[in-house]
């Protein structure tokens, strides 16, 4: 008699077609599975990129080592301890809670790939070997097109180091060095060496060596960045057609140092309680400066009279065919200071408020501080206006010969404010008329100009 396929289920016995279909139910389930996790690890899908997540050091290494190009790596909470590479295009994103330690030594993370995206990545405690250029983050030459976003990083030696890159892009990241640390001793905070036409942008840098510094290269954007407790806020170096912007600098033995570079604007950016100057222009020329407030700059222990060692809103040293417009430049020990051959500049329109010293210009020729019929506001200017064209009848002589007599004398300077020597120097500025020599503004505006500002400002 023939049975049916279920009669031996019936009477309890093994059943061949049972134990067939259900091993190969098993065998669906398990290709099914295996087929979504290969799905999962494959990049570049109809659907997107690959999304990779790993959760220790070894991990981390394996998938930047295997990872496809385009593929994104995202850490999960844990220490990533060492030194990594990135070596091909992807993503690399950290999570709430991972940090990478590079245990101090070396670099935390080398890239040498171009279209890297770093972001949101805690570092931690990289190397100190300047030499070596040590950072949390170093991009080797042709690294091109990287983003480097919303990183948090904290150690000795450079922030972020780049050499011989172009179209860099670092947005909102955060870096802090070693305050412990003697201030040239440490890094900078970004250093930029043979850039081409980086973006700096909403960063916020303390305690290092230079906030952000840039040398030979050409075409930089730095905006919106916040400064403090560091040698220089901005450091430019034989770099060319660049712009600032927005960027405030506090704290700082200098705010904004342009050296042998040519073609920077520098426009409504800010710099407050500075030691030595609030922006410093040295052998550079063709820059725009303008629209920037200089305040409180202050030299500790300054001798009177002593030029390098008073606090200057702006020092021009050597620097030729820059405009100097519409800044507000307002309680320095010095407002503005020349030497070294600096005549060579349009100075117009700028605020010159309560500066103990508001002019000292080194040198023997007459310079012309203003341009068009119109010169700069000036805090102490003593003339009239009878005409009521808003410009004064008088010319403006912040060095005369009283001033040079008292910075040869400081110790005299006491008797700046009395009323023998302040009519003496209205009779002085009356009497030297166009044979003068030094800082003459022919044109002083009676009343500031309209401040120009940026509503970035009030953000910083």
């Amino acid at each position: 008699m023939t049975r049916s396929p279920l009669s031996c289920c019936r009477q309890n016995r093994p059943c061949l077609w049972l134990r067939f279909c259900r091993r190969l139910g098993l065998h669906l389930v398990l290709a099914l599975s295996l087929g979504l996790c290969l799905v999962s690890m494959q990049a570049l899908s109809a659907d997107g990129p690959q999304i990779i997540e790993v959760a220790d050091s070894e991990g981390l290494r394996a998938v930047l080592a295997s990872a496809l190009s385009g593929a994104e790596i995202r850490l999960q909470p844990g220490r990533y301890l060492g030194r990594f590479e990135v070596n091909q295009p992807l993503t690399l994103r950290g999570q709430p809670g991972a940090v990478i330690d590079a245990q101090g030594v070396g670099s935390a993370l080398v890239v040498s790939a171009s279209s890297v995206t770093l972001t949101r990545l805690a570092i931690r405690n990289w190397g100190r070997d300047l030499y070596e250029k040590d950072a949390a983050i170093r991009l080797l030459p042709g690294a091109n097109e990287v983003t480097i976003v919303a990183n948090e990083l904290s150690g000795s030696g450079f922030g972020i180091y780049a050499s011989e890159v172009s179209d860099l892009k670092l947005k909102d990241n955060q870096i802090e060095g070693d305050a412990e640390t003697f201030l040239l001793d440490r890094g900078d905070g970004i250093h930029l060496l043979r850039v081409n036409y980086p973006l700096v942008s909403g960063n916020r840098i303390k305690t290092v060596r230079d906030g952000i510094y840039l040398e030979s290269g050409i075409g930089s954007r730095v905006y919106g960045n916040h400064l403090c407790e560091l040698q220089y806020g901005l450091h430019y170096m034989y770099t060319k057609q660049d712009e600032a912007m927005d960027n405030l600098a506090s704290r700082v033995s200098g705010g904004y140092a342009l050296m042998n570079s040519e073609g920077i604007r520098l426009v409504f950016n800010r710099v407050r309680e500075a030691k030595e100057f609030g922006v410093l222009l040295n052998l550079t020329h063709d820059a725009e400066i303008q629209a920037n407030q200089i305040e409180a700059t202050q030299m500790p222990n300054s001798v009177a009279g002593d030029l390098f060692s008073e606090g200057k809103g702006l020092f021009v040293y050597g620097a030729k065919r820059n405009q100097i417009s519409g800044n507000y430049i307002a309680g320095n020990q010095i407002g503005i200071a020349m030497a070294l051959g600096g005549e060579d500049n349009l100075v117009y329109q700028n605020q010159f408020l309560a500066n103990a010293t508001q002019v000292r210009y080194v040198g023997e020729q007459r310079v012309e501080w203003s341009f068009q019929g119109r010169g700069n506001y000036w805090s102490d200017y003593q003339g009239w206006d009878l005409d009521g064209n808003g410009i004064g009848d008088g010319q403006y002589l912040p060095n005369d010969s009283l001033d040079r007599l008292f910075w040869l004398y400081p110790e005299a300077k006491f008797l700046m404010e009395s009323p023998v020597v302040k009519l003496l120097k209205w009779l002085d500025n009356q009497l030297q008329g166009e044979h003068s020599v030094g800082v003459v503004d022919s044109h002083p505006v009676m009343a500031p100009p309209r401040r120009a500002g940026s509503a970035a400002w009030e953000a910083l």
